[in-house]
């Protein structure tokens, strides 16, 4: 992924107002941030616990979601994948992500989910950038490059749900 600046990244949004947008609390380390690692942006919202972001790429184009995400209830021993990157986390490392669709459906209260890593790091553990504090990876046949494109086009399939 390029690097973003503040304005690509508010520009990007589709599923709220430009004002909402305007609003959100972006990443303070972009300029850190590992952008060659990267398939999307993705952050959570040090201010609301239950909101997360996500900028990714659609077709060529930023796409901004705002997702939000239910409090972990799950124990210790459970175990989930994510959809994305399919990384098994235990206890809460995978929620359920909901994103408000785009144009009217969305403002008729229409919306999409995907279970992913809570923690947004989907690209970095494809790539075996961060590890796991619990959960795995499965041993794949699948080369890096592989698992990125999966990854890749698991993103763009829930991005293109944001208008079906």
């Amino acid at each position: 992924m390029r690097p973003l600046t503040e304005q690509d990244i508010r520009g990007s949004f589709v599923n709220c107002s430009k004002g909402e947008a305007k609003r959100i609390s972006l990443p303070r380390d972009l300029e850190q941030r590992p952008w060659k690692d990267l398939d999307f942006l993705g952050w959570r919202d040090p201010g609301a616990p239950d909101r997360s972001y996500l900028v990714g790429d659609r077709g060529g184009e930023l796409i901004g979601v705002t997702l939000r995400f239910p409090p972990a209830r799950h124990g210790f021993l459970h175990r989930s994948m994510c959809s994305l990157c399919l990384t098994t986390h235990r206890g809460g490392g995978v929620s359920l992500m909901t994103a408000r669709k785009a144009g009217a459906a969305g403002r008729e209260g229409n919306s999409v989910g995907v279970y992913m890593c809570a923690d947004l790091a989907c690209s970095l553990y494809v790539r075996g950038r961060k590890a796991l504090d619990t959960g795995s990876r499965f041993e794949e046949s699948l080369t890096t490059e592989e698992q990125i494109a999966r990854t890749v086009g698991n993103l763009s399939a829930f991005l293109d749900k944001l208008y079906a």
